[in-house]
């Protein structure tokens, strides 16, 4: 069975039509090309009320495998991703956001602002990955060989895990 993925774009001016959605499209294909199913595409807010309930439904009502959305991780004052995030989950899996902001260093300095996170709810992982097209391309690149395998050890896969 094909690993269910939901992607979550979150953006004001995107909600409200004033922006075209550019990164959602983006990590919408990469999952698709590395053999997940898109379930499910929303747009949303900055609102950390509306992201948590919008992660909760998927998780616990439509029981996505993987969740990610994309912006709100920065630190204007309305990048409110993480949080919503945090609020919800069960486990955080420190290493993703690490991953990510290591591999972005070696683009921009801009990296060590970036406040994304990973992390588990019930048999669900959700990432934050940035809001900009490249960025989220360039850190989900780093997060894919391990999604599948991450999502196989939530759902209870008892396989050894040995290094590919």
């Amino acid at each position: 069975m094909p690993l269910t993925a939901v992607v979550i774009t979150v953006s004001d001016r995107g909600s409200r039509g004033e922006r075209v959605d550019g990164s959602g499209p983006v990590v919408a294909e990469m999952l698709g090309a590395a053999g997940a199913e898109i379930v499910g595409r929303e747009m949303v807010p900055d609102d950390q009320p509306e992201i948590s309930r919008l992660l909760i439904e998927w998780c616990d009502a439509k029981g996505a495998d993987l969740i990610v959305t994309t912006g709100g991780t920065g630190v204007a004052p309305r990048d409110v991703t993480p949080e919503a995030t945090r609020a919800v989950i069960e486990r955080e899996l420190p290493g993703m956001g690490e991953a990510m902001r290591r591999k972005s260093a070696e683009v921009t300095p801009h990296a060590m602002i970036s406040r994304a996170l990973a992390g588990i709810r019930g048999r669900t992982l959700i990432v934050n990955l940035p809001g900009s097209p490249k960025a989220a391309r360039e850190n989900l690149g780093v997060l894919l060989p391990a999604l599948a395998h991450a999502v196989a050890k939530i759902k209870g896969d008892e396989s050894e895990c040995a290094s590919p």
